[in-house]
């Protein structure tokens, strides 16, 4: 396999990685996705992705932040490794990146979500060092009160 290049997506490009989203959450429409990437750049958001001979085979968002009980964390979101190309150590080398880079622009922590049913990610997400500190609560505001 040619080594992989972990690289911040251009904001331009964001779009690239709504395969990879789709893989993750099956449910929410492309132009959803595509109006809420729109939103997301305005913010304290990036996106990294990891490439193998040009492909995008791997992605996390990233959101800055400042937690009175932490401090300045970096929460990697809709971290997705390709189905195709899962069980290379991709993962690791992803947070690797996300650890280094998080310590080089400053932030002390990092802290993430992830959902219930994804019991491999729980795994991967312990084996990182990460504990489990609370719940993630959502009520949806919308008229039709769907999640997607």
């Amino acid at each position: 396999m040619t080594k992989p290049i972990i690289k911040i997506i251009p904001t331009k490009e964001l779009v690239s990685i709504i395969p990879l989203l789709q893989q993750l959450n099956k449910t929410t429409p492309e132009h959803i996705l595509k109006e809420r990437l729109k939103d997301m750049s305005t913010q304290n958001y990036k996106c990294i992705g990891i490439y193998i001979d040009a492909k995008l085979v791997g992605i996390s968002g990233l959101w800055f932040l400042t937690r009175h009980y932490i401090g300045k964390t970096v929460e990697p979101d809709h971290v997705v490794i390709d189905e195709a190309f899962r069980g290379q150590q991709l993962g690791k080398q992803l947070f690797e990146w996300i650890y280094n880079y998080a310590k080089e622009i400053g932030y002390e922590a990092t802290e993430l979500n992830a959902y219930t049913g994804n019991r491999k990610s729980h795994k991967f997400y312990l084996n990182e060092g990460y504990e489990i500190y609370g719940y993630h609560f959502i009520k949806v505001l919308r008229k039709d009160g769907e999640f997607y």
